[in-house]
């Protein structure tokens, strides 16, 4: 699933590109991907946030997805962990915000309105820049957990954030973020260090591969639990944890295969500088020991024995 770094790629991909455009047109070519689109509405039949939609329902959620898009003026992207979205800047819609959420295989591609078609597109925008001229934006998703939808922005603190990412905490890359807080919260846990800087509750953006390599670097045990850490040790982890993703920001994020690229269809390459994750047998380019691999949630945790020592 893209973390914090592929999504603020593709945000920084976009930005040019769409903030001050015009939406001429919009086609939603699969419901399934707006799984998480509340007609204006209300209640569509369908729960409003259910996977599965009776087929009247989902030609009803597209037909309002591409009618409150059509001919709205968009803002500067932005970003929250691993949710984005783009403002509505004028109209109707003002108060809302295109949101996307990239799920395990979406992307959203710039294109030429003359590019070739691409078999997994579920959704395409064609939008009209004052300085690029005539583009696409389409949202492409091979297995169909990511969506995009038309999203209600509300106030969080000085910031105005769709309501959907509104449960979640500031990205450890966010100017707002409370080391303090999050030094505080990590250490009042009794759970594991790796799941609780799971949590986006406590701090958002980390999937598994970044917490993998924020652990391995911080020297700490996956399964150490949070109430063990010194205030100085908790504070390290959240310093490696930021150099993690600014080196993966540096290298275009993580790509382990064609399902995570950026808005020109190219892949990262920070995969070539991972210590811990994906390495399992491997030596640990620390110390030499090799690198285990556990079960962990459904997936599983990388770390060095030898380096990251059970507390």
């Amino acid at each position: 699933m893209p973390e914090l770094p592929e999504v603020e790629v593709v945000r920084a991909g976009l930005a040019p590109a769409v903030t001050g455009a015009r939406v001429a047109a919009v086609a939603v070519l699969d419901p399934r991907s707006l799984k998480r689109h509340v007609p204006a509405t209300g209640d569509d039949g369908a729960g409003g946030h259910g996977i599965t939609l009776p087929a009247t329902a989902a030609v009803a959620r597209a037909a309002d997805f591409e009618r409150r898009l059509t001919g709205a003026e968009l803002g500067a992207p932005q970003r929250r962990g691993k949710f984005m979205w783009i403002p509505i800047a004028s109209g109707p819609e003002r108060d809302r915000a295109l949101l996307a959420h990239l799920g395990m295989s979406g992307q959203l591609l710039l294109r030429s309105h003359e590019a070739s078609d691409d078999r997994h597109v579920t959704i395409r925008l064609w939008i009209e820049h004052p300085a690029h001229g005539e583009l696409r934006v389409d949202f492409a998703d091979q297995r169909r957990f990511g969506s995009l939808s038309v999203d209600r922005l509300v106030v969080d603190g000085a910031d105005l954030v769709p309501e959907q990412a509104r449960h979640i905490a500031r990205d450890p890359l966010d100017p707002a973020f409370d080391d303090r807080v999050f030094i505080a919260g990590l250490r009042s846990r009794r759970t594991a260090v790796k799941r609780a800087i799971l949590d986006q509750g406590l701090l958002s953006g980390v999937g598994n591969i970044y917490a993998d390599e924020a652990l391995w670097r911080a020297r700490l045990h996956p399964e150490t639990p949070g109430e063990l850490l010194s205030a100085r040790k908790a504070a390290e982890l959240l310093l490696r944890v930021r150099e993690v993703f600014a080196q993966a920001l540096a290298e275009g994020g993580t790509s382990f295969d064609a399902q995570y690229v950026n808005v020109n269809g190219q892949a990262g390459y920070f995969a070539h500088s991972l210590n811990a994750y994906g390495r399992g047998g491997e030596p640990c380019r620390r110390c030499g020991a090799a690198i285990r691999r556990i079960p962990f949630a459904g997936r599983s945790s990388h770390f060095c024995p030898k380096c990251q020592r059970r507390r």
